[in-house]
């Protein structure tokens, strides 16, 4: 085995990326296999997927010493690809091109105005809490604001305004806790707020906004609903990358400044 290894980690760092998928092919299968057998799909598999990921990421980071968790291993290093801004970006483009705006006019001003709140209303915590512990930058406090709404707005906000990679990190991380929070609490509130119909799960999607997060928990309420609340925080996640590196960087930036 000592002598096998050696030919299998050349193979594995030789097709880096490759190795990559393969090992979150195998997590998504192994949390959805959980999910369904384990949990009887109370708890969505993309949570259960997004909370291994999170403790291996600890591990390798811890193991090694690295600051990129699993991808400070040689074999492992297309994760840091996989996960990197390229896939990223390209996801958000894929995302943005499979919304239409007349669907999306079809949810009336209940949509609009709950798309605007869910998003104005993640900033403004994110960046209260940001400054509570520290982060008295306008930069900081609009990118860990954007984390808040989703951790897909988080890093483009960063990016585009040049915040730390550290800053980056914590919006990320904060947007996934966002995630699972969402997946695994919405059935079991599911009826005390009355998510049970599409006008009240496009309501939901515009409010909470992270695509994922929602998707996971109507799937695991309704699976009729999903597509109606994944419509509503695709435009949250669109609009949240919009309006984080200019309109409420500046308004954020005034505060601060006052």
């Amino acid at each position: 085995m000592n002598e096998l290894w050696p030919a299998i980690e050349s193979v594995l760092v030789k097709y880096s990326l490759i190795t990559a998928f393969a090992l979150v092919g195998l997590i998504v299968w192994l949390s959805y296999a959980i999910s369904e057998r384990v949990t009887r799909g109370r708890m969505h598999g993309s949570a259960i997927a997004i909370l291994i990921g999170l403790v291996l990421a600890y591990i390798g980071g811890a193991s090694t010493g690295g600051t990129q968790g699993v991808a400070d291993f040689k074999c492992l290093a297309g994760i840091g690809l996989m996960g990197g801004a390229m896939l990223r970006d390209f996801a958000i483009v894929a995302t943005a091109f499979g919304v239409r705006l007349d669907e999306f006019r079809k949810t009336g001003l209940s949509g609009i105005i709950s798309l605007l709140v869910g998003v104005l209303t993640a900033f403004l915590i994110g960046a209260v809490v940001a400054y509570a512990f520290g982060y008295r930058d306008a930069v900081s406090m609009t990118t860990i604001g954007g984390g808040a709404a989703t951790y897909i707005v988080g890093p483009v906000t960063g990016t585009a305004l040049g915040a730390s990679s550290e800053v980056i990190a914590l919006s990320v991380a904060t947007g996934l806790v966002k995630s699972m929070l969402v997946m695994i609490l919405t059935p079991f509130v599911a009826k005390w707020i009355g998510l049970d119909n599409p006008r009240s799960a496009l309501i939901f999607g515009g409010l909470l906004g992270t695509t994922s997060g929602v998707a996971g928990g109507l799937a695991a309420t309704d699976e009729k609903l999903v597509p109606y609340g994944a419509m509503t925080a695709t435009f949250y996640t669109g609009l949240g990358c919009l309006a984080g590196p200019s309109v409420v960087y500046m308004a954020i930036r005034a505060v601060v400044e006052m």
